[in-house]
């Protein structure tokens, strides 16, 4: 999925975040990213590029949130097959983090359901939810993690 296509802004700025999500090899990293942007006290998704002109600020904001919007659509539609092998290239690109450590916190914490941009309800929303459900139940039992403690 080309980033590029939905920055309508001549500003530079407004690519630089384009450019940076094209180094992330997985859509589920990409996912991760884009939600990072999302300033959760404004609403509205940031980028360190994005200066102090308020309009461009603005036009980051509108193009990070169109293409948040239609890479989660790809995912959401995307077969649980794909999402598995594509969540296991995510979790195989990490290196700072043990494998059970890691599916330990996403049972406990549960961040992929703060990946859904908060324009997307119903349906969708609830079908990412379910989905991921189902591959946190294949991880918690191919890298043998136990139940988490919802008491810690």
């Amino acid at each position: 999925m080309e980033a590029r296509s939905l920055n309508t802004g001549t500003d530079k700025t407004a690519h630089l975040w384009a450019d940076e999500l094209q180094l992330i090899p997985t859509v589920y990293g990409r996912l991760v990213y884009m939600a990072g942007l999302l300033n959760p006290n404004t609403g509205q998704y940031e980028h360190y590029s994005d200066g102090a002109d308020s309009v461009t600020r603005q036009l980051v904001s509108v193009n990070i949130r169109a293409h948040h919007e239609a890479l989660f659509n790809h995912w959401v539609i995307s077969s649980l097959e794909s999402k598995m092998a594509d969540i296991e290239a995510y979790i195989n690109g990490l290196n700072d983090i043990g494998r059970v450590d890691l599916i330990d916190a996403w049972l406990r914490l549960t961040p992929y359901k703060y990946l859904v941009p908060a324009s997307i309800q119903g349906p969708e929303r609830e079908k990412h939810v379910s989905d991921f459900e189902a591959i946190m139940g294949l991880l918690k039992n191919v890298y043998g993690v136990a139940s988490p403690d919802r008491a810690s």
